[in-house]
Parts: structure tokens; sequence; C-alpha cells
């Protein structure tokens, strides 16, 4: 395992479409008011910022990060021509191709990159059911995890003796000796790798110890699973995990803030056992959702939108605000949303370039916009 500390992401997908305006909210601005008279959040209600913004009163933690400079806030983030299907714009984001279906996840060519030979199989970890596109690329091996205390392969199987004996036969499945071809070659270390994978982060738990107390939410168990992971010293240098939906068509205010409430308290904890530990400024942490929503509500909640927010926290961020908040008055908007301004392919030459070292330009097919947003960088 990797004895070098070196640089982690943490990427957190706001899943469903978080609501820009009533995330980062422009409570100042007459627009807002007029366009959401039944769920805008209002003055008493608002995390006062600067700028003539504020935050979603679930963002207390949050606000707290700001305030400690930690936290960069990206507005107007999108890309041209903007798609308000989940699965579409979610597909845009994991690959970083808006003209076309992508067939590589940005993040897996960067880990491709990072680990050429795949020597380290837990260089990239999933905590969440699935494997994002983001993460999806040609023989990059990552593992995926729900809960860690309880991973690993045939843990439902009762007794020792039973468990080691379907391990073993497993393990004979996919070895080399079950065929040849593209195919076999393929499954085959696949499930090499997912044995392997099991086993590393399977000690990940005992290495860990903590005072911090997580918030009692799947989300928190997920940060708490990363937290572990990556003080175990594993290698781990990309993190993934999800949490919403944030597609509140109906009954947003309450459904956003109480979202907001777990990811916010998640991350002060997080932060927490990271400083605590002495670890926090080997952390950045990319906070995205597919899209934004509509500006005007529908009675209780808000359609797909456009352009949208992003965040960036940690140590190693120049914290503050980046771009212009998008205009909101109607003849400014692009069939009834945001016009986007910050191209999600900037944010993540950004990442690629500034924090990852990896050469972001094959990734994202192009040259893009940075913004700069790390302690060091200059505009």
């Amino acid at each position: 395992m990797a004895n070098k500390r070196e640089k982690v992401l943490v990427v957190i997908q706001l899943s469903g479409g978080n609501d820009y305006l009533n995330c980062v909210v422009p409570f100042e601005n007459g627009h807002y008011k007029d366009a959401r008279p039944n769920l805008k959040i209002t003055d008493d209600q608002v995390i006062p910022l600067d700028n003539g913004l504020g935050l979603n009163p679930g963002m207390g933690p949050v606000k707290d990060l700001y305030d400690r400079g930690k936290v960069a806030i990206m507005h107007g983030i999108g890309y041209p021509e903007p798609n308000r299907s989940h699965f579409r714009s979610m597909d845009i984001w994991h690959t970083a191709e808006p003209t076309k279906v992508g067939d590589k996840g940005w993040l897996g060519q960067a880990v491709k990159e990072l680990d050429p030979t795949g020597e380290n199989v837990v260089t990239a970890v999933n905590f969440s059911n699935g494997l994002p596109r983001a993460l999806a690329a040609p023989a990059v091996p990552v593992a995926s995890v729900g809960d860690l205390n309880n991973y690993g392969l045939l843990t439902g199987i009762e007794g020792e003796q039973q468990r080691e004996k379907a391990l073993s036969t497993f393990n004979r499945i996919y070895s080399p000796a079950i065929g040849s071809g593209a195919v076999m070659d393929y499954l085959g270390k696949t499930g090499q790798d997912a044995l392997r994978g099991a086993e590393i982060l399977s000690t990940a738990p005992g290495k860990y110890s903590s005072n911090v107390e997580y918030p009692d939410n799947p989300f928190a168990s997920s940060l708490k699973g990363v937290a572990q992971v990556h003080m175990a010293d594993l290698g781990t240098r990309v993190f993934y995990t999800q949490y919403g939906s944030f597609d509140t068509h109906a009954d947003e205010v309450k459904t956003q803030e109480r979202l907001w409430h777990h990811i916010s308290d998640s991350l002060a904890a997080f932060y927490q056992d990271l400083e605590e530990a002495g670890r926090s400024d080997e952390v950045l942490v990319l906070m995205f959702s597919e899209f934004g929503r509509r500006v005007k509500d529908n009675g209780t909640g808000t359609d797909h939108g456009s352009g949208g927010v992003s965040f960036l926290i940690g140590d190693q961020v120049k914290g503050g605000h980046y771009n212009e908040y998008p205009e909101i008055e109607t003849s400014a908007l692009v069939e009834g949303d945001l016009r986007f301004n910050n191209d999600f392919r900037g944010l993540y030459t950004d990442i690629l370039e500034d924090w990852l070292s990896v050469d972001a330009q094959p990734i994202v097919k192009g040259q893009y916009e940075k913004n700069r947003p790390f302690v060091g960088s200059t505009s």
C-alpha cells in the first residue's frame, strides 16, 4: 500500500437536480422573490452569506466552513444546450461529453493515469450501490462499497469454514484457468480485483480510531467510510458517493432543507474527523448536481432547469465566489431557466490538472477556462 500521502478527491453527487436558487439564495433580489411566490426562502429563514446571497437554512455547517475560507462556490455551472433529462444530463457530467454519448468516465480516465497498470485495486472507491459512469473506464478497477463494516464477498454465509470454502471456489472460478480470450480475461481480472479489493478494504475499520460522532443517516455512514479508508493509507485517490433525491417537483422547501441538513451535518463531522487526524490538507471535496431547476415555482416545487451551482471544500481551497450569479430577470433566462456561464469542464480541468496532476485535455476533450480555486494558483 502507499506510504506517501497523495492528494485525494472526494466527489459528492447531489442526485436529482439541486435547486440552485434555493441553495445559494439571492434573497435580496426582487426578481427572485417575484418568481418564487410559493417557495422562496424568506429573509428570516436564509443564512446570510455575502454579496446579497445567503444559504439554504439547512446549510449552517457549510456556512461555518465558508467563514473559515474552506468553501469555493462555483456559480452558473453547466454546459451548452442544456438537457433536462436526469439520465442524459448526469451522463454528460460523468463523461464530459455534452454532444455525444461518452463511453468513458472522466474519473475513470483520471484513475487510469494515476495507476496505469491497475496495480492498486482500491485507487478508486465508490460508496454507493452500482458503479457511477464517472468511474467507468476500460481496465480500471473500482471497489463499490455499501456498508464498510460489513463489506466483503459472501459475507452472508454463516460459519467461517463455509465462507472460506465459498471464497476458494470464487477464486478458482475467476482464475486464468477458466478459459481464454478477451471476455474470459476480463471476467477473470474483474473477479480477482473484486476479491482483492474486498480483502484490502475490510482492514480499514480496524485501523480507524476517532472520537468524532457522525450523524445517523446513510450519507454520514458513507463519509465515515471515506474517512476510514483514507486514514488506513490504502492508496485510494478518488472516492465517490451520492445523496438525494433533490428532484423536488413538490414539497421542495422541507425536502431540500432536510437533505441539506443531512449533507451539511455529515460534512462537518467528516471535516472534523480529518482535522483531528491531521489529514484535512490532503482532501478536496467536490459537490455537484446534474442541473439546477426552473426559476419560477410550480406551486410547491420546481421543475428541471439548467444552470446550477457546485462547491469545492478543503484546506487548500481559496474560499469565496467564482464567476457571476446568473441574471434572474425574465429577459435574461433561457426558456425559463438560468443561463449557465461557467462550463463544468473548466472546473474538471482545475481538479484534474491542479489537484490530481493529470493532463485534462484528453479527458475533457479541449481547453476550458479554469477557475483556479486552489491556494497558490493564480488567475
